[in-house]
């Protein structure tokens, strides 16, 4: 009998934290099977009292099945019970004075770039450009208030970024994977132009990542609609 436990994401990969999530057992080679779900459904709930996305589901030998949600509970697991790689930043690193700036870093990510990057500005357009009644020049007067705020979280977020690198330089952490695939949606729509050189250098060495090629499939970089 197996002593190790088997896990199912459920989640979309269209879901950015649940792509997070994702990126992270594939970095630190956790088998997992994936249920796609969409947010608010039954299935979303069977891991998540209000049917949100991701949630994990530990199975475990001889015992009831554990499920966990909100995303850095479970990034939090996964370190614990995959500890290498390590995909935490020590003090120092990438010029970080702390090593909890990295847990800074993902929560400003969580809190202020999802609603700035997803919800003010790739949601509206891709939903218009879809809807195909809007020439580009109304789509991008329609969102141009997101546009501004999606700029100044990105200026925010570089500046606490080494110069180059990773968001820590040479130590890849969970700052990147909570960044990333907000980016690579930013980046597979119009509006990525407003992205950096800092910014479209530290795409393009993600993309590297066999984790992230892992990921890909379903996404809005691959072709992917919202489900």
């Amino acid at each position: 009998m197996s002593t190790h436990p088997k896990y199912t994401i459920i989640g979309t990969p269209f879901s950015t934290f649940t792509r997070t999530v994702t990126l992270g057992m594939h970095h630190k080679n956790l088998p997992f099977e994936q249920t796609r779900a969409l947010f608010h459904t039954d299935a979303a709930r069977t891991g998540h009292p209000f049917g949100f996305l991701p949630s994990l589901i530990v199975h475990r030998d001889g015992a009831r099945d554990v499920a966990l949600c909100e995303t850095q509970a479970i990034v939090r697991y996964l370190d614990r019970i995959a500890p290498e790689p390590s995909l935490q930043i020590a003090d120092g690193d990438g010029g970080a004075p702390l090593a909890e700036k990295m847990w800074e870093f993902v929560s400003l990510t969580a809190s202020f770039g999802f609603p700035a990057v997803e919800v003010g500005v790739v949601k509206k357009r891709v939903a218009a450009t879809d809807e195909g009644v809007l020439s580009d020049a109304e789509i991008r007067g329609q969102i141009q208030d997101g546009v501004a705020e999606l700029k100044n979280f990105l200026a925010v977020a570089e500046s606490l970024m080494a110069p180059e690198g990773y968001v820590f330089g040479e130590k890849l952490s969970w700052a990147d994977f909570y960044l990333f695939p907000l980016l690579a949606d930013l980046q597979a729509i119009p509006e990525g132009e407003v992205l950096s050189e800092r910014m479209r250098g530290w795409l393009a060495r993600m993309e590297g990542l066999e984790a992230v090629k892992a990921t890909t499939p379903g996404t809005l970089s691959a072709g992917a609609r919202p489900p």
